[in-house]
């Protein structure tokens, strides 16, 4: 199971439902930081994904008194999550054109992205190669369109498993892989083309 899929007390939700600010606050400190991690990794930038996240967190209190608990706490909250960050990217198709920032917009998780993809031992030039091809994937993934880019995202970079994911997308596991098999075609194109890019500005 994905470490980010957590438990919660049955009992703790309904006391939030029942409108106990106390235990809604308990619930919202245990989903603070994953929530925040993934509408970032969706938006692109520190300052549009506080602003995302407050708001999810303004829908979950709004909404909780509608769970009917017919799936996991944790599948309902990053639900809500994703579908905020997707209605928020289709707003600001503007996004996708104003990339001259991307670099500056992940400088605040460089080191969990160091952690992640550069091993012990590694002379500087290839710690310098590695970080270049991390924020050459993190920048093609944000060329991608909102669906899959969120599929990317959960699978390769949040590591949640198929069945996971398709009860946070609300479709079937088929729809999943075939979508999820699709968005890497076009991350791959993607990949190209920046280094293509690249290549041709030394010219």
């Amino acid at each position: 199971m994905n470490p980010l899929v957590m438990e919660v007390s049955k009992k703790l939700i309904k006391q939030a439902i029942k409108g106990n600010m106390k235990a809604f606050e308990t619930l919202i400190l245990q989903f603070e930081k994953p929530v925040y991690n993934l509408v970032f990794q969706m938006m692109g930038n520190e300052q549009d994904a506080l602003d995302v996240t407050q708001e999810v967190f303004i829908k979950l209190y709004r909404s909780i008194g509608k769970f009917r608990f017919k799936s996991k706490f944790s599948t309902w909250v990053y639900r809500v999550a994703v579908n905020t960050c997707i209605d928020e990217l289709r707003k600001l198709k503007k996004y996708e054109k104003k990339l001259d920032y991307i670099d500056q917009a992940y400088e605040s998780e460089e080191k969990s992205y160091k952690k992640q993809y550069v091993d012990k031992g590694k002379t500087p030039e290839e710690v310098a190669i590695q970080n270049e091809n991390v924020t050459e994937i993190r920048y093609s993934i944000n060329q991608l369109k909102e669906d899959y880019r969120t599929i990317i995202i959960l699978r390769d970079i949040k590591n949640f498993s198929y069945e996971e994911i398709a009860k946070i997308l609300d479709c079937t596991l088929g729809t999943v892989k075939s979508r999820l098999s699709r968005a890497r075609q076009q991350l791959k194109k993607e990949i190209v083309k920046k280094r293509e890019q690249s290549q041709t500005s030394f010219v």
